[in-house]
């Protein structure tokens, strides 16, 4: 059986401090205060717009009766998948051409997730620089099941 943190990592900690706050019916504000803390502070951490900090970790997980480290193993886990998001995986963008994407956020494709549209978009529109990007990016194997995927439709 999986444990909780296999389970859950890569999510905010604030998202399993807001699920464990509805479980237990407390509320945002008030359980702020009980562990001494802005209720400003906790709300943009459940809102994910604020890394969890060690001191109000400890506060929490006490309160909560948590395990000691678990919002701080999670936000680590998140900040991973955030920096393999944002810089690991994606191609060169200099061999991409930004017109190529014309009705998208060049800045916001997720390379992984929208694979099969990116290659598709490359080949039905790239240039043999893109293209041969792509196929070192995706990898050959990959980038010729999505070509034949189109061609059986």
């Amino acid at each position: 059986m999986m444990k909780t943190i296999d389970i859950i990592k890569g999510i905010h900690p604030g998202k399993f401090v807001e699920r464990e706050l509805k479980k237990r019916n407390l509320n945002q504000r008030q359980f702020a205060l009980s562990i001494g803390e802005h209720a400003q502070t906790l709300s943009a951490i459940i809102k994910g717009s604020r890394r969890m900090n060690v001191a109000l970790s400890l506060k929490i997980e006490e309160q909560l009766e948590l395990e000691e480290g678990f919002l701080m193993t999670l936000q680590v886990f998140y900040d991973i998948k955030e920096a393999k998001k944002d810089s690991i995986y994606k191609p060169d963008l200099s061999k991409l051409r930004k017109v190529t994407f014309w009705d998208t956020s060049f800045d916001k494709i997720d390379w992984k997730q929208n694979k099969v549209a990116v290659i598709k978009r490359i080949f039905s529109r790239g240039t043999e620089i893109e293209q041969e990007e792509i196929i070192r990016f995706y990898g050959k194997e990959v980038v010729d099941k999505v070509k034949l995927l189109k061609h059986q439709l």
